[in-house]
């Protein structure tokens, strides 16, 4: 079942049923062959469908928000926030389309060449719960642009968000056969990847869906997309107002409810500030972050996704304490009905303890003191994580050179996480492979043909 459950009541919504395989086979047969007449229309055609996209996000930026709070605890505000993205992707790669996929020449040692820029076929994406717009227009809108099709496997708890998007798409001349939904489980993907009709996957997930996905996409010799896990660090050199970056850093962490891939949640102080720091930042969590309903605006603690993930997370903050981790602020369910985990700062966490490596997929800080520079790097490269990062400080000369020493997609100077249209998006290590957005994100499914002139 695609089930539907109101993270912040508990209460069941909807439940529908998963597709059969037989469900499934027609709908990769019908972006197949609508693949041979998309690729065809030309790119200025297929720019117009996408920009009038973006118009119908933004015109159902509440409809959507109202979904994604309802399904996985959004706050509504954060909800418009990311359609808003979601709006300046689609635009972007409309308004980018002939430039991006435009020939470019070659002059060879003898001779000269043209690289021609193609799709290749009907893809797979498999998209997750925590960003359900966002997630999937950044793997969307530049496929379609290209001339890719695609079928598109949402998050089981995001059925209605699944369906307003088809919606959305369809409405704005995305021809059926060109981008389809599917209520598919997970036990259909590999026979998904064994078709020959598909020739590639997009997954954003965990490490250990990827790693799955990877492994069957592998056998059938599939272009493979994987945007994996993160334990982001935050490097905090120096600060001409440290109330203001503990509140900006604070902010970062906990933004939906710190279900975030490229959340910075390993934070890296150096030790003149670190004590300074951390009170601040305790107390500012405490009295900050307060529990409410996500569809009231005023609400700045929504819940988390599910039951099952403030179980986790909770789990993982309890077991950090029993290993010798200091618990600053937070770390217990709220008791009131629906997902809720208050906010949370540890302190004290060594190499030995699990929460030194493991990704904490909630409203949980982790603080850790450093005596010099390079040990903050240290610090900051010793994960098994290599999605972003992000250096704070008021000399410019030393963010950048921090920042060029830390093994991460993504750096970040005085402002941590987020996202935009045109910076290309993706890590390195256990963090996946390739990368989305900008040029890079259209390049990943496309054939880059050479001809010899």
């Amino acid at each position: 079942m695609y089930t539907l459950t109101n993270p912040a009541t508990g209460d069941l919504v909807e439940e529908i049923p998963n597709a059969t395989d037989e469900e499934v086979r027609a709908a990769i047969e019908r972006v197949h062959r609508g693949y041979s007449s998309w690729r065809r229309r030309p790119v200025a055609e297929r720019a117009r469908i996408v920009a009038r996209a973006a118009e119908l996000f933004a015109e159902r930026a509440d409809e959507l928000a109202e979904i994604m709070t309802l399904e996985m605890g959004k706050r509504i505000n954060e909800g418009r926030g990311e359609v808003g993205v979601v709006v300046d992707i689609f635009r972007y790669y409309a308004e980018h389309a002939a430039t991006l996929l435009a020939d470019e020449p070659l002059a060879l040692k003898s001779g000269d060449a043209v690289i021609v820029k193609q799709p290749i076929g009907a893809l797979l994406g498999v998209m997750p719960w925590n960003f359900p717009c966002y997630q999937v227009a950044r793997f969307v809108a530049p496929n379609l642009v290209l001339g890719n099709t695609i079928l598109l496997k949402h998050a089981s708890i995001c059925p209605r968000s699944a369906a307003a998007i088809e919606r959305v798409l369809h409405d704005a001349g995305v021809p059926a056969d060109v981008y389809a939904n599917v209520y598919a489980s997970s036990r259909q993907i590999p026979a998904i990847l064994a078709d020959p009709r598909i020739v590639g996957v997009s997954l954003t997930g965990s490490e250990n869906a990827g790693i799955s996905v990877a492994q069957e996409a592998g056998k059938h010799l599939k272009k493979t997309v994987l945007e994996l896990g993160g334990s982001d660090p935050l490097i905090v050199l120096d600060s001409a107002d440290l109330d203001q970056t503990v509140k900006d850093t604070a902010t970062a962490r906990m933004r939906n409810c710190g279900q975030s891939c490229n959340a910075p949640k390993r934070m890296i102080v150096l030790a003149d500030l670190y004590d300074d720091f951390v009170d601040r930042l305790s107390k500012h969590v405490t009295d900050f972050f307060q529990p409410g309903d996500p569809a009231d605006p005023a609400t700045k603690l929504p819940p988390l996704a599910s039951e099952a993930a403030a179980d986790e997370v909770a789990g993982q903050v309890a077991k950090a304490v029993e290993q010798g981790a200091t618990l600053r602020a937070g770390g217990r369910r709220i008791e009131r009905p629906g997902a809720y985990l208050e906010a949370t700062v540890l302190t004290d966490v060594t190499r030995e303890m699990d929460a030194y490596y493991e990704e904490i997929f909630g409203p949980v800080v982790v603080v850790f003191r450093a005596e010099t520079e390079e040990e903050a790097i240290e610090i900051a490269n010793d994960s098994p994580f290599g999605l972003g990062a992000s250096v704070w400080g008021t000399d410019p000369e030393r963010l950048r050179r921090v920042a060029e020493r830390i093994e991460a997609g993504m750096v970040y100077l005085n402002r941590a996480g987020g996202s935009v249209a045109d910076l290309p998006f993706g890590g390195i290590k256990r963090s996946g492979i390739g990368r989305e957005l900008g040029a890079a994100g259209i390049e990943e499914f496309m054939n880059r043909k050479a001809i010899r002139l």
